[in-house]
């Protein structure tokens, strides 16, 4: 009796999955990035910890980049076999 087992085909390549998880990784650093800013006093408002550079220009930034290689991973070709 023959062994007919086949390998379980994969959507994408392991390149593919590997630049997918980077994304995901980016994009999840960005909303890290974007966090806090909370004060323990609900009568003050801090802007300066609100509207900083970090979390109004870099982690919107960060997540977007993060979205542009989660979107590179799905539209990369893979090798024909």
């Amino acid at each position: 009796m023959k062994n007919n087992e086949q390998k379980p085909d994969f959507l994408f390549e392991k390149a593919n999955y590997k630049f997918l998880f980077i994304g995901i990784a980016v994009i999840a650093l960005g909303f890290i990035l974007m966090s806090g800013g909370g004060s323990d006093d609900p009568t003050v408002f801090n802007e300066e910890t609100l509207f900083s550079f970090r979390r109004i220009r870099l982690a919107p930034t960060v997540v977007l980049i993060g979205f542009g290689i989660t979107i590179y991973s799905i539209f990369k070709k893979t090798n024909a076999k």
